[in-house]
């Protein structure tokens, strides 16, 4: 099965997500949205595993959560990858809570290296994607939405406490895909 680990968003949250996507879809950019009820924050993309390696995974999940907090994210900025200029993926990005989602990260990164899954070649960044462009159509207006989401977001951003992590299923399909949680672990409390 495809999985992955990450922190689930709040239903107020991926709705003002979905506000931000409608914004976004006005600049007429040819890109493929998050459907809003898969928004979310990953942690570890897992690819293809098996049953021994899901229950060791599981395991993993339950030791990281006993080792960290809930703590605050804020939402506060939005971008895109691999440049603001060339975007490909786009996403919003964190300030509160970005040290410990990477450190959150980093532990799980590590433990699961241990069951034979190899770390990512490119150093884990915190945020959420909501769109990818499939073209440059749009590209100018797409940009000048993103920028100007930017400064949104230092005047207005959006909070939600961390207070769990989730080994998602990821099932493709041609509709797109279907998210089912496999496993919720509550971070440790103080």
């Amino acid at each position: 099965m495809r999985a992955f680990i990450a922190i689930d968003l709040p239903q107020e949250v991926k709705q003002s997500l979905e506000g931000i996507q409608k914004k976004l879809r006005a600049s007429g950019a040819d890109c493929k949205w998050v459907d809003s009820k898969n928004i979310h924050l990953t942690l570890k993309f897992l690819g293809e595993i098996d049953d021994t390696r899901l229950h060791k995974i599981e395991q993993i999940l339950d030791t990281a959560a006993k080792n960290q907090n809930p703590y605050h994210v804020r939402i506060s900025t939005a971008g895109a990858y691999p440049k603001a200029h060339t975007p490909r993926v786009i996403w919003v990005g964190i300030d509160e809570g970005d040290q410990e989602t990477k450190n959150l990260a980093k532990i799980l990164e590590d433990q699961i290296e241990k069951i034979g899954i190899p770390k990512e070649d490119r150093p884990f960044s915190s945020h959420i994607t909501i769109g990818r462009t499939r073209s440059g159509m749009g590209r100018e207006n797409l940009i000048e939405g993103l920028a100007s989401l930017a400064n949104d977001y230092k005047e207005m951003p959006q909070e939600f406490l961390a207070s769990k992590i989730t080994l998602f299923k990821s099932t493709l399909t041609p509709g797109g895909p279907v998210y089912d949680i496999l496993k919720e672990v509550n971070l440790a409390t103080a």
